[in-house]
């Protein structure tokens, strides 16, 4: 889908942002006041989407930023092939099947099997493993 672009300032803890072309949620902000002779800074911490590496962003509140579009939508587990998974798209209706890399996260990996349904996020045209439905 793409970015849209927001003011750093406005970003909220659990929203996302491309830090280095890297989709990541905001684990925290911190704005200290204007000074004297500028304007307020944010100091934003995130987690990434993708790679589940740490990133700090340090600005502006003004200072524009690039804001991901997610596209959500439900798929069938086909085949689980070690660190991939098989998925066939139950939303677009032509049934299309695509490879996704297996989440990192442990508790999710013991749920995903053969025929069960997940939500996968569609991010700057890569696609991950969110939640098994």
């Amino acid at each position: 889908m793409g970015v849209r672009v927001d003011e750093l300032g406005k970003l909220k803890v659990g929203s996302y942002v491309l830090i280095d072309g890297e989709p990541c949620k905001v684990l925290s902000t911190d704005k200290s006041k204007p000074g004297k002779h500028g304007a307020a800074k944010v100091r934003l911490s995130a987690l990434g989407l993708f790679d589940n590496s740490k990133r700090q962003l340090l600005g502006s509140v003004t200072t524009r930023v690039e804001v991901p579009i997610i596209e959500k939508f439900e798929a069938q587990v086909v085949s689980v092939l070690g660190d991939t998974v098989q998925l066939m798209d139950l939303a677009s209706g032509d049934y299309a099947v695509f490879d996704v890399e297996m989440p990192k996260d442990p508790e999710l990996v013991d749920k995903i099997v053969e025929g069960v349904n997940v939500e996968v996020w569609r991010v700057l045209e890569r696609n991950t493993i969110m939640r098994v439905k």
